[in-house]
């Protein structure tokens, strides 16, 4: 039996993964700010925490630590003229400077294992290139970044990979989603024409976190759906 830490783990890809993680024997540590959505299950252990209170230390977990995930994510879609430097600042806080405190503080519990692993994500924004996403895409820059540094520096105790998908059915990209026509046109918008599910990416976590991907660490796994030379976006008129 491993134990494992899920930070956002109450809604959207890593609520996904709480649910397929807690039908094994392992033990599972769930960290958000509303840790009470997760349904009562004999290995999970719910602490409420707000990643983005930088004076709040992450609370201490005595165990070892297997798997650390990394999953709250904003979708602060605007024209560059719209956003404020707070809009910068927040995107930066939640998505990227969470994850360095939370590696930071549960490094010692992960090195206790013989091989453990981090995943984090990002975006396909990032490197395709997308109008109105410059807060998220610069702050989810800095995710790939930290990845790829800390796969370098970390190796061979711990592998670290990030995800970084496309539109995804959560409660985050509701507000992109909110109709019928909506989800259509974002489907077209891929060339497998469907948008993501919150199991497909959760499938993914389960792989990078496993003995099975052991070879694979300082990777940005897309999954997207997409051809680059295809892809659109709705027009924002905010």
């Amino acid at each position: 039996m491993s134990s494992y830490l899920i930070i956002g783990g109450s809604s959207g890809i890593g609520y996904e993964f709480v649910k397929k993680l807690s039908l094994t024997s392992n033990k599972i540590y769930v960290m958000s700010r509303d840790p009470e959505k997760i349904e009562v299950s004999d290995n999970i252990t719910k602490i409420s925490f707000d990643v983005t209170n930088n004076y709040e230390q992450y609370p201490p977990i005595e165990d070892t630590i297997k798997g650390l995930v990394y999953s709250p994510g904003t979708i602060n879609l605007k024209p560059v003229k719209n956003l404020k430097q707070k809009d910068f600042v927040d995107d930066f806080n939640l998505n990227a400077f969470g994850a360095v405190r939370a590696v930071q503080n549960y490094l010692p519990n992960l090195t206790k294992e013989e091989n453990s692993s981090i995943v984090m994500f990002s975006t396909v924004a990032v490197q395709t290139g997308m109008a109105y996403h410059a807060s998220v895409a610069m702050a989810k820059g800095a995710v790939e970044g930290l990845t790829k540094s800390l796969a370098a520096e970390l190796a061979p105790k711990i592998r670290v990979n990030a995800i970084a998908p496309s539109i995804t059915d959560t409660p985050l990209a509701e507000r992109l989603l909110s109709t019928d026509e909506k989800r259509n046109a974002s489907a077209k918008r891929h060339p497998l024409n469907k948008i993501g599910n919150p199991e497909e990416i959760a499938n993914a976590v389960q792989f990078l976190l496993s003995d099975e991907s052991s070879w694979i660490t300082g990777q940005i796994l897309n999954i997207d759906a997409v051809s680059y030379t295809h892809l659109t976006l709705p027009t924002i008129t905010e």
